[in-house]
């Protein structure tokens, strides 16, 4: 189990008092905090050894150069991704998402074809397929959810035609905290002869991740939601996938040779990393999987899992309060709720005054939230650093939100 008293103790910014108030911070579904261990390695590489990568041969731009590979390294170690060259840094998951739509899907999705996902998906693994159907007179389907919030997968196997070129689907909703049963997903996708893009940006910060393991063709996460920096983020994909496919973006580092009328490709990951990357980012990812390698994923897990049991235990216990999803056993850390009649966003605000920092709205899920009927909730995410006396404190502030409520009439 995680010390979690050490565990806080590495991250600064949960010592401010907001409204002074000691600060709960319960919006990591949105961003995590960041340890000092990520604050100082980026830190360093501005002060020590900052320079482009890949351009030079004097001393700095080796040793950033050296930095910034070590970063992807890192990273192919904690997703067990079976070679470097399957690891493409992006801005984000948004990016990387768009990156197999724009890239493989322009050039494997036809007229007629199906791109099948689920009515919990968030809209970065919505939109992009959108554009790419209404481009190449494709199909949207998706497979239903449960009204507590779990995949019918029942209907897998019936919406798994032979016109689905596609699966993509979230490891973990960011409303919901719905765990999907994904290795089963991909293994009945393939057998189907589709390709599967898996939404990594809740699981990856939250669970043990193997892409031998599960399968999946492509794994999409960013950077921030697992103590890195924004603008990393990360596309794994499997390497004989990665080589047919044309390049995403044109510039400079993707190539390698241009002339004034053709150009030829760099070798992978490069081929899709064109331009100056987001070098100390990269470090900083390095990192925090460090951290969070450190930590123990399994250890992470069993954490959240214990914290969000006791939450929503004790949320459920408001009167008026009504929790979407599944039961703790089936969810990671993320609670959306509904609270009395009161508005999500009017919850956050006055949670807010109790110096608890949680998300209200419909959380870039605007079809999942119209499947359960709402119009917004306002969600509550564990990590780490989040303790059952946060959840006490939670809990108390919201029954003082309905205190207000009640002068207010």
């Amino acid at each position: 189990m995680l010390d979690v008293e050490q565990v806080r103790a590495d991250f600064p910014i949960l010592s401010r008092r907001v409204h002074e108030k000691a600060l709960v911070f319960l919006d990591s579904a949105a961003s995590s905090q960041k340890p000092r261990q990520v604050l100082e390695a980026m830190e360093k590489a501005y002060e020590e050894c900052y320079a482009n990568v890949h351009r030079g041969v004097y001393t700095l731009s080796e040793e950033a150069t050296n930095c910034y590979e070590a970063a992807r390294d890192k990273v192919a170690s904690f997703i067990n991704a079976p070679t470097r060259r399957g690891i493409i840094f992006t801005r984000n998951a948004t990016e990387s998402i768009n990156l197999v739509a724009y890239s493989w899907g322009r050039a494997n999705i036809g007229p007629g074809d199906r791109i099948l996902l689920t009515e919990m998906e968030h809209h970065s693994n919505i939109v992009p397929w959108q554009l790419l159907a209404q481009e190449k007179g494709a199909e949207l389907v998706y497979l239903p959810i449960t009204d507590d919030g779990l995949l019918q997968m029942e209907r897998l196997d019936d919406l798994l035609d032979e016109r689905v070129r596609l699966v993509a689907f979230t490891m973990m909703s960011n409303v919901l905290g719905t765990i999907t049963p994904a290795r089963e997903i991909v293994q009945r996708a393939h057998a189907a002869g589709a390709v599967v893009l898996v939404d990594g940006a809740q699981g990856v910060p939250h669970l043990p991740v193997d892409v031998q393991a599960l399968g999946c063709d492509f794994l999409a996460f960013s950077g921030h939601k697992m103590c890195g920096p924004t603008g990393i983020g990360v596309l794994y994909g499997k390497e004989e996938l990665l080589e047919k496919m044309p390049p995403f973006m044109g510039g400079g580092d993707m190539i390698r040779h241009v002339g004034l009328y053709e150009s030829t490709w760099n070798e992978l990951p490069y081929k899709f990393e064109a331009g100056t990357p987001a070098i100390v980012e990269a470090v900083g990812l390095g990192a925090a999987v460090d951290y969070l390698a450190g930590l123990g994923m399994e250890a992470v897990a069993a954490h959240e899992a214990e914290t969000v049991a006791y939450a929503m235990e004790r949320l459920a216990a408001l009167e008026g309060l009504h929790i979407a999803g599944p039961p703790a056993d089936r969810r990671g850390g993320v609670i959306a709720f509904t609270f009395r009649s009161i508005h999500p966003h009017d919850v956050a605000h006055l949670l807010d005054l109790e110096g608890v920092a949680v998300r209200a709205g419909h959380h870039c899920a605007q079809p999942l939230h119209k499947r359960l009927g709402l119009v917004a909730t306002t969600r509550a995410s564990f990590y780490i650093y989040n303790t059952t006396q946060e959840a006490d404190r939670l809990a108390e502030a919201l029954e003082k939100v309905a205190q207000v409520l009640r002068r207010a009439r």
